[in-house]
């Protein structure tokens, strides 16, 4: 028996599609696991995820555009670009009949194809968890209960987030076994929950979480493929898993919780604000190693990573004038034309932008051409899409591939296909507002962005959303985004319980890091996950990174005596860090106020404000005009004081900022 589980090859079950048109009209003519997440399928992503987890055998189950996947397959195999496609066997299992997840697994206990545990997941879950280690942990709980059915990762939420990922769910403290499990509507939130009583009556201690991440990953034991072919009213997992959970007893079968680690990834993209938060936290690196610049989809190295989470092709044009902000990524062969500001985007292969183009928030993909003086924010832009001069687009706009927009075009708030909509339903409710521009209804089945009707969990994990400004209040920054509010000037709160906890934990890491000399990026890994823990703002990590660092520069035996070059010495070290986290306008203002801060505190720091300040101007970690605008609301105290320390500096930039003036004159 022994050696028949040794022989058991690790095999896994990945679903192409999601069953629902929440990407309409990208998966109108391309399957969902061929939708580009920077620049690469989010296929790629699933099976490297797969891959690094030690699995040996993978069932694509495709019931969409079959042809296109099997032939994507087959070329990365060919051309071997991508690590998965060594060592690890990918079949491709078609039923274009399939409707659901039900019918896909109904399917596969038909074919008899896998008879082991399994890991069961879908394409558009990206993650870098190590799911191999997890499927042990499942193989040890079957061992101690026999009717273990299924294994669920669950991911920490962040407090008020809505992405139709989110749940509640209750569970046996000790064995972490599920006993109650609800999924949370994407636009409501809920004050009061209510908990079957007979879940306290019959468990001595029971634990609630509220807001739990559910990416959908699980790892599935034998007998879960045959519970769905016994049970043709499991449509989806959610239907399973309350299934199980309400005929427990007659099923005899029990489901457990595996929480996953802080410091790892998951989430699933099930609308296009999640694709946004998705692709924000990759140019973040918070989803390390799935990061652009280690090539995901090939072996060679694509891109390199600049200040400011930029990533630029090694075969681009940039003229003169343009910009590239925070968060950009720019692929093979663009030309990016004078005057032109981008940030927060992320451009395909061959993408051509002409002049004084401003183009934030934005995902365009493979061969858009985009005309002088337009304005894109928060838009998606399909494959080969024109974009004549001085158009404007806004507020979730999304187009498909092959749009031709008229010069001068101005939308917002709309879905437009390069033909016209043949449905008879639609007759009448789509407008031309151009030859190869048309209006797509919202009414269209999958793609009601403003649908109040949320009453079934399908209808909830497949909400469909638009991009947009995570407003403060209602969406607020989270994890996977920032906003320009949090960076907005303005004290910080004294140090709170779990602020003050996250300061230690990150001042611990640094420590540990420095005396080991500790690769960057595992330091900003252990501090990204501290903030996931604690919930923190963009805006107080920053404060806190510089907090910490200057706390490390006090504790070190030199710095009374020179504390500006002991600086130097952490910074030649932490200087990855500290550009990670302290970048633009905001953030700038977030490091001086961790400054101001700590001088309050420290006389060390206070004594040599000036000469601190004037070091991190000249090694470029912050601006002039940053200087200027905190020295500005700093409070006037009278000799001694902060400002006052700071005035010679501050005349002297003034200084050379008109002397400037005067030569470009």
């Amino acid at each position: 028996m022994n050696q028949l589980e040794k022989k058991e090859p690790l095999q896994a079950i990945l679903i192409d599609d999601n069953f629902s048109d929440c990407f309409v009209p990208f998966t109108e003519r391309k399957p969902l696991s061929l939708l580009p997440l920077v620049n690469v399928p989010l296929l790629d992503y699933a099976l490297e995820t797969l891959n690094r987890s030690g699995v040996e055998e993978v069932f694509l189950f495709c019931s969409n555009r079959v042809e296109q996947v099997r032939a994507y397959v087959q070329r990365q195999q060919q051309l071997n670009r991508c690590s998965w496609s060594v060592g690890m066997s990918v079949t491709i299992v078609s039923s274009e009949g399939c409707r659901c997840l039900g019918d896909a697994l109904r399917d596969f206990d038909a074919k008899g194809m896998v008879r082991g545990n399994f890991i069961l997941m879908g394409v558009d879950t990206v993650t870098n968890a190590s799911l191999g280690v997890i499927l042990e942990e499942h193989k040890r709980i079957m061992k101690m209960d026999k009717g273990a059915t299924m294994t669920v990762l669950y991911k920490e939420g962040v407090p008020q987030q809505r992405t139709g990922n989110e749940i509640v769910i209750a569970m046996e403290k000790n064995t972490k076994r599920l006993l109650y499990h609800q999924r949370l509507k994407p636009q409501q939130k809920e004050k009061n929950f209510n908990f079957p009583l007979e879940i306290f009556l019959q468990n001595k201690e029971v634990t609630l979480r509220h807001g739990l991440f559910d990416p959908q990953i699980a790892i599935c034991s034998p007998t879960v493929l045959p519970l769905f072919s016994d049970n043709f009213d499991f449509l989806t997992r959610d239907d399973f898993v309350r299934g199980l959970l309400i005929n427990e007893e007659i099923l005899a079968s029990t489901i457990y919780v595996s929480p996953l680690p802080k410091e790892e990834y998951a989430i699933r993209i099930n609308n296009w604000q999640t694709y946004q938060l998705v692709s924000r936290d990759i140019a973040n690196r918070y989803v390390y190693p799935l990061v652009p610049d280690m090539g995901v989809c090939g072996y060679r190295q694509q891109y390199s990573f600049c200040r400011n989470n930029i990533y630029r092709h090694q075969e681009i044009h940039l003229a003169r004038g343009s910009m590239l902000k925070t968060d950009v990524v720019v692929g093979e062969n663009c030309e990016i034309d004078e005057n032109t500001v981008i940030d927060h985007a992320v451009l395909g292969k061959g993408c051509r932008i002409g002049k004084k183009c401003r183009i934030s928030n934005c995902f365009l993909f493979d061969g858009v051409e985009v005309g002088d003086g337009c304005e894109l924010d928060y838009c998606v832009v399909g494959e080969a899409v024109k974009i004549s001069s001085n158009c404007r687009l806004s507020n979730g706009c999304i187009l498909g591939p092959n749009v031709v927009l008229p010069e001068g075009t101005n939308v917002a708030k709309v879905t437009l296909q390069s033909t016209k909509p043949n449905d008879d339903w639609t007759e009448g409710a789509s407008e031309q507002i151009g030859a190869q521009a048309y209006t797509v209804p919202d009414s269209v089945p999958g793609n009601e962005f403003d649908s109040e009707e949320e009453d079934g969990p399908t209808n909830a994990i497949n909400h469909s959303m638009r991009l947009c400004k995570l407003e403060r209040g209602q969406d607020p920054p989270t994890d996977y985004s920032s906003s320009s509010e949090e960076g907005e000037s303005r004290g910080m709160s004294p140090i709170q319980e779990d602020a003050n906890i996250f300061l230690s934990e990150v001042l611990e890491s640094l420590k540990r890091g420095f005396s080991e000399r500790t690769n960057p990026d595992y330091l900003i890994l252990e501090i990204n996950s501290s903030r996931y823990a604690y919930n923190m703002s963009l805006s107080e990590v920053n404060f806190y990174v510089v907090k910490a660092i200057l706390t490390l520069l006090t504790m070190q035996e030199n710095a009374a005596s020179a504390i500006v070059s002991t600086l130097s010495q952490l910074l030649a070290y932490f200087g990855p860090v500290f550009k990670n986290y302290i970048r633009g306008r905001d953030a700038m203002l977030d490091c001086l106020k961790a400054f101001e801060e700590t001088s309050e505190e420290e006389e060390m720091v206070r004594s040599k404000i000036a000469q601190l300040v004037h070091f991190l101007y000249e090694r470029d970690f912050i601006t002039e005009e940053v200087i200027l605008e905190w020295h500005q609301e700093l409070d006037e105290d009278g000799p001694g004081s902060i400002k006052q320390s700071l005035a010679k500096l501050v005349d002297w930039l003034m200084q050379s900022s008109e002397e400037e003036e005067e030569d470009s004159e």
